[in-house]
Formats: C-alpha cells, sequence, structure tokens
C-alpha cells in the first residue's frame, strides 16, 4: 500500500551483488573465502599483539585497533549478504539498515583517522626517535585509538540520523548488497542537493584531510630517511612505512573514488566493486600487508607455534 508516493512498507530490498550476473554463486563463495580470511588474519594479529610482550608498543597497538576495525569493518556487511543469497529473503528492516549504515560509517571514518594518527605516529618514531617515549606514550596511543572510534561515531551518527529521515518513494529497493547511505538517497522524495553538499563537505575533512596530513607525514619520513647513516635502519623504516603507505593507499583509493568522483551516483555497478575492494578486499590484505613484511610479527607468531607444538 502506499500513500501519495510514499509507501508504507518500511522494509528495504537489497537487490544484492551486481543484480543479472551470471554465476554469481561462485563469487559469493570467494568473498566466503576471503571473510575467513580476513577474520582469521586480523584476529591472529590481535591475538599475538595482546600475547607477545615484545609486541606491547604504541606503534603495535595502534596496528591491533586496525586490525580491531577490519574486523568489525567486513562483518558488518558480509554475514548478512551472504544471508540474504542463502536463503533467498533479501529484505532488511528499517531499523536493521540504519543500524547498518551506522556501524559501516562508524567503522570507515574510525579508520581514516586511526590511519593518519598512525602516519603521525611513524613520524615522531623516525624523525624524533629520542622524544618519541615522552610524545606517543601508551596512554596516548590509547588516546588516539579512542579519538578515532569516537569520532567516526560522532560523525557517522549524525549522517545517519539525517540521510534516514528522508521520506522515501515508491519501491525500496537498493543496488547494494548492503544499506549505504547514497543507494538511500537515491529513493528520497525530497530535493537532497543541500545534503549531498554536507556529504562533499565531510569527505574532504575525513578523506582529503588526512590524506594531505598523512602525505606530508610521509614526506618529512623520507627526508629523514634520506639522512640516516645506518643502511639497516633505514631499510626497517622503509619497511615499516611502506607497509602503511600500501594499506593507506588500498583504502583511500577506492573511498575517493566512490565520495568525491563526480556523478558516482550514477554509477552503481562500479561503486559496488569498489566498496567490495574497500570493505571486503582490504580488511583481508591489511594483517598479511603487515604480518609478512614485519619480522617481530612473524617472530611473535613463531613463537607461539612453537609453544602449541610443545604441548601436543
Amino acid at each position: 500500500m502506499e500513500t501519495g508516493n510514499e509507501t508504507l512498507n518500511t522494509d528495504f530490498i537489497l537487490l544484492g551483488l551486481f543484480p543479472g550476473m551470471r554465476h554469481i554463486s561462485i563469487l559469493v563463495s570467494i568473498i566466503l573465502l576471503i571473510y575467513t580470511i580476513a577474520v582469521t588474519g586480523n584476529a591472529t594479529l590481535i591475538f599475538l599483539i595482546w600475547e607477545d610482550p615484545r609486541l606491547h608498543t604504541s606503534m603495535y597497538f595502534l596496528l591491533s585497533q586496525l586490525s580491531l576495525i577490519d574486523l568489525a569493518f567486513i562483518s558488518s556487511t558480509v554475514p548478512k549478504m551472504a544471508v540474504n543469497f542463502f536463503s533467498g529473503n533479501k529484505k532488511i528492516s528499517l531499523i536493521g539498515c540504519g543500524t547498518q549504515i551506522f556501524f559501516t560509517l562508524t567503522l570507515g571514518i574510525a579508520e581514516c583517522l586511526l590511519l593518519t594518527l598512525m602516519a603521525y605516529d611513524r613520524y615522531v618514531a623516525i624523525c624524533h626517535p629520542l622524544k618519541y617515549p615522552i610524545i606517543i606514550n601508551y596512554r596516548v596511543s590509547q588516546q588516539m585509538a579512542i579519538g578515532s572510534w569516537l569520532g567516526g561515531a560522532l560523525a557517522s551518527l549524525a549522517h545517519t540520523a539525517y540521510s534516514m529521515h528522508f521520506p522515501l518513494c515508491g519501491h525500496r529497493e537498493l543496488h547494494h548488497f548492503f544499506c549505504e547511505v547514497k543507494a538511500i538517497l537515491k529513493l528520497s522524495c525530497e530535493d537532497i542537493s543541500a545534503y549531498e553538499k554536507g556529504v562533499v563537505v565531510t569527505s574532504i575533512v575525513v578523506v582529503l584531510l588526512p590524506v594531505s596530513l598523512i602525505l606530508t607525514s610521509y614526506t618529512l619520513i623520507f627526508l629523514a630517511v634520506l639522512r640516516m647513516n645506518s643502511p639497516e635502519g633505514r631499510n626497517k623504516a622503509l619497511a615499516t612505512c611502506s607497509s602503511h603507505l600500501t594499506v593507506v593507499t588500498f583504502y583511500y583509493g577506492p573511498a575517493m573514488l566512490i565520495y568525491m568522483r563526480p556523478g558516482s551516483s550514477h554509477t552503481p555497478i562500479l561503486n559496488q566493486a569498489l566498496f567490495m575492494f574497500d570493505t571486503i578486499l582490504t580488511p583481508m590484505l591489511n594483517p598479511l600487508i603487515y604480518s609478512l613484511r614485519n619480522k617481530e610479527v612473524l617472530g611473535a607468531l613463531r613463537k607461539v607455534l612453537g609453544k602449541c607444538a610443545l604441548l601436543k
């Protein structure tokens, strides 16, 4: 039933991954495999950092927070998508949709903030090593993590509440595999141009400003590295920085294309592919990037595996 142009049915229909695509079950199976690897990798990294005293430093504490965000990020979309696909029931309630928007935005913005603070952490460690224990102590790193989570939650709460208050018209079909702000706004009966400008402003604050700060930090880092006399110290600094820069590129690249590309709302298929990379593939890659190139993490893993072998 409908009253005027506005439907009384509050449920949304998630059309899922690439509607009309043949052999979609293969893609869903691959995504579930990626999800398993991501959960295992991030949970293992969190455990290693918590278990090994050598990793009880500010840098690894922030890395554990990144893994926690990635673990929650991928879990906020993939399980619901898989349940919808295998059950054939593509509905999601209004409350469920708003909840999913809130958590995905919170985690996405928190990751932006945390990656920026991690770049600052590396800048202080490399450019001011003697002052590092004072400037970035464990308490400060905890405040960085809390600030990232809190900043993400507050920004997300504002956008979720505002975007969900618009009256919606017609069939509530979302051309997406999860509830996302832009997909919801396309169903609005009202003029949303003012809100879209607000989204652009938020994108500048959350994406462009952090990217600028990260690039500034790494410019200063590379200048400091070039002045290092020790080849070993130079290689260690570059290895740590290259891992973080790779993660930043994988995360910010798709985010900028989604939220800052003109006419992005008119390309739902491309947006889905970019969201898949950002919310599904990147959380799987992050722990692999950090662990495979980090001798301390690999040493902690070998230590745990050695303990497990002795218990058998």
